[in-house]
């Protein structure tokens, strides 16, 4: 029977293949060559240039005689001789029909002939033929039904009984929502048509009927007001006796496949315009992909258990089942549904979950008494529903178990890892209060197994025997996974803040050595050599190289507490080199950094100024030089001024004295190691000569003073050194004339009687007394000189004043200048009090250059 077809597992050859393929057999067996069919016949190859045509109906009415007059296959037939059955499974093929030969038909038309139902070689074994036609209406754009006049208005002999079954289905597994709705055409093709009643009233019947079953069907949520008319189309045909009136037979097919070509509806009444292949009926399923969709239908409906026709035991096994279940479930919800709640209204309040006491054992508790209620009262039903009806009761049970003890165990690992960390920095904290006396490592290892204990025993507590999803190793493994990962943060932090620590105890030292070698330049004294001429002194001369070394020797012991410390976290040789690395840069920056604020503008004018007077008020004893008319103090200060000048270049660039040359940064600092992250990076400063594509050499690193401040710095030293020079020059100046001695004698000798009044007088004594205790303070305070130059100055200006008085009087009085014949003039010279100089003279104008 359909021998000359390709059956499955036959190694069909491209001969076999020309008369169409098996795609599912008797067995229910999905033909895995059909791919190789649509190929070998040039359809894989048309994209969505293809159409699917399924024709069903009752065994023996002449489907495939149908088909194979409408598109020329070669679909076996019933023998006129013996009434049997001919087609098994569905078969494929593909319009051969001549359309030179006929009325014209769409490309690439594919026909898939469907085993008849009512069969009496399947009896009453209706599964084959209702997956079938679920398989025919689920993928074909049109769905031919094949039926005599005569049952138009029966129930079983129009396989109304089958279309409702395969409508409600159909529902269930593709039609679930609005979003995946489909539409298909259903072809009622009326055989043996006589004319007595007109077709419109069969059409009519047909879709009354088939309204009433898509109203009776079970429908999904969401789609219990759907109507047939939204996911069918309705076409009918009628075709003579195919015995008793071959030539109308012939004609009526050759007009109906005149019918099966593209077409679309009309805009204004919806009604057909053209073929029956409308764009909406497409599955849109690409030829070469048509295997493979069609097997996973076909997968979908075989394993689907609906389709099953149950016995009568069956069905009140069932019923029974689920009325046992819905009555044991209330129980459980009983225990279990508070604690749902309050996890859901953790995550309202957008609060933590809470780690729920005693979760476990309650849900264990609830679920085995479930499960023996229903086991005592439903096991004596049938052994196959009822074990079915376990599995789905248990799917519930622990879909909502495994729900919820997953929130437990999610909350306990949140918990766990808070309660680590805060225990970890709790523990470090303590440490440094008490003097930094703690091992890092061990309070890690010691709080990660507290912790590791207490998510096990949770972990436990919610395991059930037998049940495989409870065992929550993957679980334990993540949350043991995460504690390391903190672990790892927490110690990074601690090497951070180490880091942090031996940085700030590097610029502590730093601060005090290099303040402390740049001190020192403010002493200009050499001890035995003339501070203002001979070779510097040390102090000046190796000033980088002190800083450099004593810089090398603060880093080193930083380097070495660090690693030490670092030991106590069991940090890796990877973060002690990263840590190491950093710290030598970030002691670079902090060098640089107390440089620039040595070097600042105050601070080394300062400093220049205290070597210059070092330099200019002493003398090679050290010894404070008081300044006489007849010292050389232009030569002194000129020396004393160059000498100090030279440190300005000294100070520029940071140079070793042995190489002139920046000191070897680079090999300082080192190559980057391999384990820096980009935060490891993030708050490090560029170097020049390291970091070179912040494009800053070693030349420019090791810039102190740039040209411009080395010119500012020159010219307000000079300024500064200028006004120490005239102070001294004025010192020397107004000094007090030595007066000779014979004077005393002569004075005695002609005051002798006056001296012997004053002494006989006891006012002039007292006034004697005032006036020596007087003079005695103001020399002991080096004041003397200062008052006679304010007395000599006080009497010029007297004598000025004077003078201008009198000749205002000369001028301006008529009498007096008849008196001396002074002829009479404008004087606009107002009477003002002049600067005078030390001597009380109108001083002259000083330049900006003495100003200090």
């Amino acid at each position: 029977m359909n021998g000359h077809f390709a059956a499955i597992g036959n190694g069909p050859t491209a001969k076999q293949y020309d008369h169409g393929i098996q795609v599912i057999d008797e067995d229910k067996s999905f033909n895995t060559n059909l791919n190789d069919y649509l190929t070998e016949t040039h359809v894989a190859e048309s994209g969505f240039n293809y159409h699917l045509i399924s024709v069903f109906g009752s065994q023996s009415t002449g489907k495939s005689t149908l088909l194979n007059h409408l598109f020329g296959t070669q679909f076996s037939v019933m023998s006129e001789t013996e009434r049997r059955q001919t087609t098994k499974g569905i078969w494929l093929s593909k319009n051969k029909r001549d359309s030179a030969n006929g009325s014209p038909m769409a490309d690439n038309i594919l026909v898939m002939d469907v085993e008849g139902t009512d069969g009496r070689e399947r009896g009453e074994d209706q599964d084959f033929e209702r997956k079938s036609a679920l398989f025919a209406l689920a993928t074909s754009e049109v769905l031919i039904v094949n039926i005599w006049e005569h049952q138009v208005g029966l129930y079983q002999g129009a396989n109304m009984g089958l279309l409702k079954t395969v409508f409600e289905v159909n529902l269930q597994l593709f039609l679930k929502d609005k979003q995946s709705q489909t539409r298909s055409l259903l072809f009622f093709v009326i055989r043996d048509f006589v004319g007595n009643t007109p077709l419109e009233n069969l059409r009519t019947t047909l879709i009354t009927d088939l309204s009433k079953i898509w109203s009776s069907i079970s429908k999904p949520h969401g789609l219990e007001d759907s109507k047939i008319e939204d996911y069918f189309d309705f076409a009918f045909s009628a075709l003579p006796h195919k015995i008793y009136q071959p030539e109308k037979f012939l004609a009526e097919v050759d007009r109906l496949g005149a019918r099966f070509t593209t077409g679309h509806r009309s805009t204004k009444d919806q009604e057909f315009v053209g073929g029956v292949f409308l764009p909406e009926y497409h599955r849109r399923i690409p030829a070469d992909g048509l295997s493979v969709y069609a097997g996973g239908v076909w997968d979908q409906i075989v394993n689907n258990k609906d389709l099953d026709l149950p016995t009568q035991q069956e069905l009140l096994a069932q019923f029974r089942c689920d009325e046992i279940a819905r009555e044991v479930l209330v129980g459980f919800d009983t225990v279990i549904t508070p604690l749902e709640e309050q996890q859901v209204e953790a995550i309202r309040l957008g609060k933590p979950a809470a780690v729920l006491a005693d979760l476990g054992a309650q849900g264990a508790g609830a679920r085995e008494k479930c499960i023996k209620a229903f086991e005592t009262q439903a096991s004596r039903y049938h052994k196959g529903v009822y074990t079915m009806k376990r599995g789905e009761l248990e799917s519930k049970i622990d879909t909502r178990l495994k729900a919820l003890y997953q929130a437990q165990l999610t909350a306990a690992h949140k918990a766990g890892v808070a309660a680590f960390s805060e225990a970890v920095s709790g523990a470090v904290k303590a440490g440094q209060k008490a003097g930094g006396s703690y091992e890092f490592a061990e309070i890690v290892a010691k709080q990660k197994a507290k912790t590791l204990q207490i998510f096990k025993t949770e972990a436990k507590s919610l395991s059930i025997p037998g049940v495989a999803w409870s065992n929550f190793k993957p679980q334990y493994k993540l949350f043991e996974k995460e504690l390391d990962e903190v672990s790892a943060r927490l110690r990074k932090e601690e090497m951070r803040r180490l880091a942090i620590r031996v940085e700030r105890w590097v610029r502590s030292r730093l601060g005090d050595a290099i303040g402390l070698e740049f001190n020192k330049l403010g002493s200009g004294r050499g001890g035995s050599v003339s501070p203002e001429g001979g070779e510097k002194p040390a102090t000046e001369k190796d000033l980088w190289d002190r800083v450099w070394n004593a810089f090398i020797g603060i880093v080193k012991e930083a380097e070495t507490r660090f690693a030490e410390r670092a030991k106590s976290f069991e940090a890796s040789s990877e973060e002690v080199e990263v840590g190491l690395w950093r710290l030598r840069r970030k002691s670079w920056v902090a060098l640089r950094e107390k440089i620039e604020e040595e070097v600042m503008e105050s601070n080394i004018l300062m400093k220049l100024r205290e070597n210059f007077e070092d330099k200019f008020r002493y003398d090679e004893d050290g010894v404070p030089r008081i300044w006489r008319p007849t010292d050389d103090i232009e030569g002194i200060y000129t020396k004393a001024r160059e000498s100090t000048l030279g440190l300005v270049p000294l100070l520029s660039r940071f140079r070793l004295s042995e190489t002139y040359a920046p000191p070897d940064l680079p090999a300082f600092i080192g190559v980057q190691p391999a384990g820096v992250e980009p935060e490891d990076e993030e708050d490090l400063l560029p170097i020049g000569g390291i970091d070179e594509e912040e494009g800053k050499s070693l030349e420019e690193e090791t810039t102190v003073l740039g040209e411009s401040k080395r010119q500012d710095l020159v010219v307000r030293f000079k300024k500064m050194a200028d006004g120490v020079y005239v102070e001294a020059k004025r010192s020397a100046i107004g000094g007090i004339t030595q007066v000779p001695l014979y004077f005393y004698v002569i004075l005695l000798i002609l005051g002798w009687n006056e001296i012997l009044m004053v002494l006989r007088n006891p006012f002039l004594i007292m006034l004697i007394l005032v006036m020596g205790g007087g003079t005695y303070i103001a020399y002991s305070l080096n004041l003397l000189g200062p008052m006679m130059q304010m007395s000599n100055a006080a009497f010029n200006q007297a004598v000025d004043i004077g003078k201008d008085r009198l000749r205002d009087f000369l001028v301006n009085n008529e009498t007096a200048r008849q008196a001396l014949a002074v002829p009479a003039r404008q004087m606009g010279a107002d009477i003002s009090l002049d600067r005078l100089d030390s001597r009380g003279k109108k001083a002259q104008d000083i330049s900006d250059d003495d100003d200090i």
